[in-house]
């Protein structure tokens, strides 16, 4: 399953996430990580929560962030919900075909992985292609 958290710059996208991702180590019986493009939020994360700062990596374009994602599933079997802040960012999303092509991998992923990611991207709804648009939860 993917959630997407939407809308412009400054909005409140990544408070949003914070809150639900703190939220969710309660209840979840499983390994929680958040993915963000520096270590400026660590402290506001519960201690069960992973932080991978995706900066730290070579990655430079959207199918090797796919494949990193691969990488952190792969070596985490009990991985249950994975946080990607700033998703156009760290995946070096630049257009609607790119974005489309991650988040049809990524649902790939979620079904085979029992995994499910929430995403935070940095666009108006209305912007969004049809495919990223069935996936919203939050419109800010």
């Amino acid at each position: 399953m993917i959630e997407i958290i939407s809308g412009e710059k400054g909005k409140g996208k990544t408070k949003e996430l914070l809150d639900r991702v703190n939220a969710s180590v309660s209840s979840a019986s499983g390994n929680i990580v958040y993915l963000d493009k520096s270590q400026k939020h660590m402290y506001e994360l519960h201690n069960r929560i992973r932080l991978i700062n995706v900066r730290d990596y070579p990655l430079d374009d959207c199918d090797e962030f796919l494949g990193f994602i691969c990488g952190i599933v792969s070596q985490d079997n009990d991985l249950e919900e994975m946080y990607l802040d700033s998703f156009l960012t760290i995946a070096a999303i630049e257009t609607d075909e790119e974005l489309c092509h991650a988040i049809e991998k990524l649902d790939i992923i979620s079904e085979k992985y029992n995994v499910k990611f929430i995403l935070s991207v940095s666009r108006n709804e209305a912007e969004l292609p049809d495919c990223a648009k069935a996936k919203i939860v939050i419109s800010l």
